[in-house]
């Protein structure tokens, strides 16, 4: 399994999430996306609508719509009733939950960042666990060794 670590610097997760979004739906993968506050979840939902002028990214609420066929299904908690394999953490909470996936992406920013530092410690020695972190860098994402 693994953990992508997500440093927000530059852009909330609302700007950055499609793009991943994207590149998870290219592989043929589905995505549940994780936020506690619905407002979060809303700020999430338009950025998906906005993402591609010529389209958008297919995606619907869990429990609005019949979630088993949404490609991304925004959630609350970490139930994947969309079978997705891919789970992104867009609220900076860690959940144990996202163990159970084949990959998570973790969104963190300066207001989570301690968080995010004690799962990074109790991840790093996890057996079966690749955790990988990366970091805002102008407009473009590095991965730090």
């Amino acid at each position: 399994m693994q953990v992508d670590f997500y440093q927000l610097s530059r852009d909330p997760v609302d700007k950055v999430l499609p793009a991943i979004a994207a590149k998870v739906l290219a592989t043929g993968e589905r995505l549940l996306v994780v936020a506690a506050e619905a407002e979060r979840r809303e700020a999430i939902s338009q950025g998906l609508w906005r993402a591609d002028p010529a389209s958008f990214l297919a995606h619907a609420e869990a429990g609005e719509s019949n979630d088993a066929l949404q490609p991304i299904l925004l959630s609350e908690i970490c139930e994947p009733t969309n079978q997705a394999r891919f789970v992104a953490l867009a609220d900076g909470t860690w959940r144990e939950e996202v163990l159970g996936f084949d990959r998570a992406f973790y969104f963190f920013d300066h207001l989570t960042i301690d968080g995010a530092r004690q799962s990074w410690r109790a991840l790093r020695g996890r057996e079966g666990v690749e955790a990988r972190f990366f970091r805002q860098e102008g407009g473009k994402w590095l991965q730090d060794a």
